[in-house]
């Protein structure tokens, strides 16, 4: 359903009844959706808290300019600020383990290299006494006694070689456990240092220095410095005669009567079930520049535009599409073809020429 806001029109009616004839006249008309809205900045985003604390800092005020990352508040944050210097300590003992410098790892690798060079001079030792034995030298019990020697060095000799590497796995594991916690600290402890997710402007704060704040609180409003959106509320009847580019004559509530050029950029496609409207947004014509948010606006959204054609005041119809003329002194009803409707008049495109005498009916 179309609505106007009034731009010029005022109707004087006189306060008796009385019949007047009128005849068609040739004007210019503009068709028009009504729409209202307010204005946005662009990319407008609330920005929320990630845990629950006491806001101990605020970096900004209202109106500040921003970059990416930058922080807003700072939330108590004792105990994460421990959990993070517990965890880092956690990383570097464990950094130390897998180290060069490993204490852990130096004594296992001596313990395996000890046990290497004994098991080399234990079968050093069985070979050589089983090659005199060969050769009929020496005794079968020194011979056993060798050999005994020399797979008990060749058994601590694994021994040794499967604990060091499996030390050095486990610190391994270790190390990549302590540098996840410490990851997951530092990530804890971020979450009281509430950023601006995108360069702009910070156009409202919620909190000041003092006050609690809770898990998802919403805690500053903040959106593109510069840039405004016009965003419109359009009712579902109208919502398919809206196109991208058209243009749109909107007013604002802090400034008056000035009327400024937009057209419509976007159109979206879910209606809102609350009030049966569909969302659609402008953008300004030029540079104009808004200071202000969230002031309300009143939109023509111009549909179409017809020069030179024949209409009659809005009042002359006596039904959707019939008029009351006077033909050789009688008056009677009419059926007409209708075009563009607006506040005041309506387009004529079939029933009635110039010449036609109307009967308008007046208070």
């Amino acid at each position: 359903m179309s609505r106007y806001f009034p731009l010029v029109f005022l109707l004087i009616l006189a306060s008796c009844k009385h019949e007047t004839a009128i005849h068609p006249q040739r004007k210019n008309i503009v068709e028009t959706v009504y729409a209202s809205g307010k204005i946005i900045p662009e990319n407008e985003y609330n920005l929320y808290a990630l845990s629950n604390g006491t806001v101990i800092r605020k970096l900004v005020k209202d109106g500040d300019t921003v970059k990416k990352g930058q922080v807003i508040y700072i939330v108590s944050n004792d105990a994460p600020t421990a959990k993070l210097d517990a965890a880092r300590s956690i990383y570097q003992n464990a950094q130390s383990n897998i180290s060069e410098e490993s204490r852990v790892l130096k004594d296992l690798k001596l313990g395996m290299e000890t046990a290497h060079d004994r098991y080399l001079n234990d079968s050093l030792q069985y070979i050589r006494l089983k090659t005199l034995m060969d050769q009929g030298i020496g005794t079968q019990n020194n011979l056993d006694n060798a050999r005994t020697t020399f797979l008990i060095s060749q058994n601590q000799k694994k021994s040794a070689e499967e604990k060091y590497y499996s030390t050095l796995n486990d610190l391994k594991v270790n190390f990549e456990n302590a540098k996840s916690q410490l990851a997951g600290a530092k990530t804890d402890l971020d979450n009281y240092f509430i950023r601006s997710e995108q360069n702009g402007r910070v156009f409202q704060t919620l909190k000041e220095q003092g006050e609690a704040v809770k898990l998802n609180e919403a805690v500053a409003l903040l959106g593109e410095a510069n840039k405004r959106i016009i965003k419109l509320a359009v009712d579902q009847q109208d919502i398919n005669r809206i196109k991208i580019g058209q243009e749109v004559l909107l007013k604002t509530d802090v400034t008056g009567n000035t009327v400024y050029k937009a057209s419509v950029y976007k159109i979206y496609p879910t209606m809102n079930e609350i009030d049966q409207t569909f969302r659609v947004d402008a953008l300004f014509a030029d540079s104009t520049q808004q200071n202000f948010i969230h002031s309300s606006v009143e939109a023509n959204i111009i549909i179409q535009r017809k020069n030179n054609v024949l209409v009659i005041p809005r009042d002359a119809l006596t039904s959707l599409d019939s008029v009351q003329v006077q033909e050789s002194g009688k008056i009677k009803s009419i059926a007409v073809q209708t075009g563009i409707h607006t506040i005041n008049d309506v387009e004529i495109t079939g029933g009635l020429d110039e010449s036609s005498s109307i009967i308008l009916s007046k208070k």
